[in-house]
């Protein structure tokens, strides 16, 4: 049998989510992991060696984008550099794999794609959740039209840990952000979308900073998420990032393009950490109680009550190994398989956009009051 072309891949932000780059370094497979860029020598030491290969360090992306022996790279800096990084790889002749969020803002989306439209080459955006059995169950369903036409979709995330992984650190800056009704907000952005299959015309929200705020603060600037159960409860907590102004609770409705309405609501200081989903349509229900594999079930109703009863049908989503719920190998295994057979990715760039674009003017409409705000498609 023939050996694949070898395709040789770089890595730029050797951070915590860098980890996923390691499933691709498969030199046996005829993929291989060969830079890494990181203004932190420790953070490519380390990453280097999770890799267990040699790799080129650089200190700036630029140096990594001029490697001529680079196919692909993955872009897995903080969120405010991923307009420049991806949009600078695109056009340097290189594929890419960027993490979520797309950018911080409708206009570094915008100069993503247009430099992925310009360049020719595979952009892939890592919403993973798109890869998390329990939301692909719920959407066979929907599709399946067992529940009628959808006209409504909501979505309730806890988010226990949210102090430990997103005010300790530059996530809490609404200058590194926006938000994080955008920042963690556009995965499920993102699925409410793919879910009704329509995108948002229109948002209003309210939120605010009702914890996390008054909390004792670092002085020193720097520092980096923290997870532990003993954390609690969360006015606790201590230590976290000197610049704290995003919100920590955050209600969004929506109206979709088809003219179903959806609502979101997310907060970083329950006990408990999962994502609840419900769709309505005009002869059903389903929904998810837990959502990640071995614990969680999707549910259906299609018969008509007037007291709670249990569902018509439960479908239990098998254990799964891997990272955020099994989803990390498969998305992974799609990106390296885009690469090299030229197939479309399961979520177009266009469709990160709008979650984005989504979770910035609901951002902007909360701290407007709640005003509400039409969220515009990409213009080329």
């Amino acid at each position: 049998m023939r050996k694949p072309t070898p395709l040789k891949l770089g890595v730029i932000g050797a951070g915590r989510r860098s980890l996923l780059a390691i499933m691709a370094h498969q030199p046996q497979e005829g993929t291989e992991i060969v830079a890494v860029c990181d203004p932190s020598p420790a953070a490519r030491a380390d990453f280097a060696e999770k890799t267990g290969a040699h790799l080129r360090e650089y200190s700036d992306h630029c140096g990594l984008l001029e490697d001529p022996e680079i196919a692909a790279v993955f872009v897995f800096s903080p969120d405010h550099l991923h307009a420049a990084h991806a949009s600078e790889a695109l056009e340097a002749g290189k594929a890419v794999y960027l993490e979520k969020p797309m950018a911080i803002d409708p206009e570094g989306c915008d100069r993503i794609l247009r430099a992925a439209e310009k360049s020719g080459k595979l952009l892939f955006l890592g919403h993973n959740m798109r890869h998390f059995p329990v939301i692909q169950k719920m959407k066979e369903l929907v599709d399946s039209g067992i529940i009628g036409a959808v006209k409504a979709v909501w979505c309730r995330h806890f988010i226990s840990y949210g102090g430990d992984a997103y005010f300790r650190d530059w996530h809490a800056d609404r200058t590194r952000t926006t938000g994080l009704l955008l920042q963690k907000g556009s995965h499920d952005i993102d699925i409410i979308h793919w879910l009704a299959s329509s995108a948002t015309a229109r948002v209003s929200a309210m939120g605010k900073l009702a914890v996390y705020g008054s909390l004792p603060r670092r002085t020193d600037g720097g520092g980096n998420a923290e997870w532990s159960l003993e954390n609690w409860p969360p006015t606790a907590l201590r230590d976290l990032n000197p610049t704290i102004d995003v919100e920590d609770l955050s209600m969004v409705l929506m109206e979709l393009e088809s003219g179903a309405l959806a609502s979101y609501q997310q907060c970083h200081f329950t006990p408990d950490s999962w994502r609840n989903y419900t769709v309505i349509g005009t002869q059903g229900r389903v929904e998810n109680l837990g959502d990640l594999p071995g614990n969680a079930s999707v549910r259906l109703w299609t018969r008509r009550t007037d007291a709670f009863s249990p569902p018509d049908q439960e479908y239990v989503i098998p254990g799964s190994a891997g990272g955020h719920g099994g989803a990390d190998q498969p998305i992974i295994a799609e990106f390296l398989e885009c690469l090299r057979s030229g197939k479309a990715p399961g979520i177009s760039p266009l469709a990160a956009r709008q979650a984005v674009a989504t979770g910035y003017w609901a951002t902007e409409s909360l701290r407007l009051g709640g005003q509400p705000m039409p969220v515009m498609p990409f213009q080329l």
